[in-house]
C-alpha cells in the first residue's frame, strides 16, 4: 500500500508545481460552457427542451475528467524515456501497485480538473442539486479511474510521445460527442443511442447528470453498475500491460 500512496503522492506533487497544466487544462472545457452553452441556449429553449446549461454543464464536467485522465499517460512515455520507469520497476514493488498509484493520482486530478469546471458552471448559471453531489463524485471518481487506467494501458503500448496525443485525440472525441454530452438521447437518432449505449462515457454522463439535475436517460444503479465493472476491467487490463512494460 506504501507503494500505491507514493505513487499517488508523486502524481499530485508534480500536477500542483505545473500551474501551466492547471490552467491549460480549462480552455476547451469553459470554450464549450460559455460558446456552446450560452450560444445554443436561446435555441434549445425554444425548441422546448429547457434550460440547455442545466443540460450541458454535467457534460462539460465530464469532458474535463475525460481529457484530464486520458492525457495522464503520456507521463508514462516521458518517464520512460528519461529512465524514471526502469527505477521504479526494478524497485521490490508489484508492478501492479505502480500502475493503481499512477491510476489513482491521475483520477485524482482529473477530479480536481472537473470541480473547478463545477465551480464555473455555477457562475454559468449552473444550478445542480447540492444535496446528491456526494453521488456525481462517486460517478467522477469511476470516469477518471476508468479513463486514467486506459490511458496509462495505451501508454504502456507506446513509446513516440508524439504518436500518443494524436491517438488520444482520435479515440476522445468520438467518445465525447457520442455520448450525450452534448445533445439529449431521447431525441437522438436510433443510430446514435445504439452508439452512445456502447459508449462507456454515456453511463457516467448520465450517472452525473441524474445526481446533479434528476435528468437521467438510464437507471441510475444501471448507470452505477456499467462504469464501476468497466472501471475494473480496465485497471485489470492497464496493471497487465503495464506489467510488460520494457524500460
Amino acid at each position: 500500500m506504501s507503494a500505491i500512496y507514493v505513487m499517488w503522492l508523486r502524481q499530485i506533487k508534480r500536477y500542483w508545481r505545473s500551474k501551466s497544466r492547471m490552467i491549460g487544462a480549462l480552455g476547451q472545457p469553459l470554450l464549450f460552457l460559455f460558446a456552446l452553452g450560452l450560444g445554443f441556449g436561446p435555441i434549445f429553449e425554444q425548441a422546448g427542451a429547457g434550460n440547455y446549461i442545466q443540460f450541458l454543464a454535467p457534460g462539460v464536467i465530464a469532458m474535463t475528467i475525460l481529457f484530464t485522465a486520458m492525457f495522464s499517460g503520456i507521463e508514462v512515455i516521458w518517464e520512460r524515456q528519461i529512465g524514471f520507469i526502469k527505477e521504479t520497476l526494478v524497485a521490490p514493488i508489484k508492478r501492479s501497485h505502480i500502475m493503481i498509484g499512477r491510476t489513482l493520482g491521475g483520477a485524482t486530478i482529473a477530479i480536481f480538473q472537473g470541480l473547478i469546471v463545477f465551480v464555473f458552471t455555477l457562475i454559468a448559471g449552473f444550478r445542480p442539486n447540492f444535496s446528491s453531489i456526494p453521488l456525481a463524485l462517486l460517478f467522477m471518481f469511476l470516469i477518471a479511474c476508468l479513463f486514467t487506467a486506459i490511458g496509462i494501458a495505451l501508454a504502456s503500448k507506446l513509446e513516440d510521445m508524439q504518436a500518443f496525443p494524436i491517438i488520444i485525440n482520435f479515440i476522445i472525441m468520438p467518445i465525447f460527442f457520442l455520448s450525450g454530452s452534448i445533445f439529449p438521447l431521447d431525441s437522438a437518432p436510433k443510430f446514435l443511442k445504439t452508439v452512445a449505449q456502447f459508449n462507456p462515457l454515456t453511463y457516467g454522463i448520465d450517472g452525473i447528470r441524474g445526481a446533479l439535475t434528476g435528468a437521467n436517460h438510464f437507471s441510475m444503479l444501471g448507470d452505477f453498475l456499467i462504469i464501476a465493472i468497466l472501471t475494473l476491467i480496465a485497471i485489470a487490463l492497464g496493471s497487465y500491460l503495464f506489467k510488460k512494460v520494457e524500460a
